[in-house]
């Protein structure tokens, strides 16, 4: 498995009404920079998309924003990088071939789209990246919630844990990379013995 070196974040257009998503949003930015983690999002100024982005860049991190054509004049100019797509769909493909890993914070109906489109490809077999879901002041507990009841009622296979991972603060989510990241740079065994040999 790779190292985390780009991470792609999921979240809302507008700030939503707590305070507390904009705080986060900021304090998700400032970490992905100090940790030297790319961010790749969905290009817009509006909401938690360009506080995260702008918190990124203002502490020396490198933000990759790729947005459709339809959108472009929403982008957020202070991305270290552009990328204009042809679509929505290509948009979402892109943001996917750059990515190592997810991130969702809250947002409303097309950071959930993207949310569970990665939550299908994993269930499928088509990724293994890591997804997680940034669940600040308890605003994803409906979904989780949602998904325990697909998976009781036996829409949902795969146990959620094995999906995604839920952390209720940044340093939760900051920790959980670097415990990847470490993992993925030990040595990988050989599978052999001396005896085998």
């Amino acid at each position: 498995m790779n190292k985390i070196n780009t991470v792609c974040v999921y979240c809302g257009a507008n700030a939503g009404s707590n305070p507390t998503f904009r705080a986060v949003a900021t304090e998700l930015g400032k970490m992905l920079a100090r940790k030297n983690l790319e961010m790749v999002f969905g290009g817009g100024w509006d909401g938690l998309m360009g506080v995260t982005a702008r918190a990124a860049i203002e502490a020396g991190g490198k933000v990759k924003g790729i947005i459709p054509h339809f959108l472009s004049h929403l982008q957020e100019a202070a991305c270290t990088e552009i990328v204009v797509t042809k679509s929505m769909h290509d948009r979402k493909q892109m943001m996917f071939d750059c990515a190592d890993a997810f991130v969702a914070l809250p947002g409303g109906v097309g950071t959930l789209e993207e949310l569970a489109e990665q939550l299908k490809w994993v269930e499928l077999g088509q990724h293994s990246k890591p997804i997680f879901l940034l669940n600040a002041s308890n605003y994803w507990t409906p979904f989780l919630e949602l998904l325990d009841h697909m998976k009781t009622s036996h829409f949902i296979k795969a146990d959620i844990e094995t999906m995604m991972r839920v952390c209720s603060s940044v340093a939760e989510l900051g920790s959980a990379i670097e415990d990847l990241n470490r993992a993925r740079m030990e040595p990988a065994s050989s599978g052999f013995t001396v005896e085998d040999r």
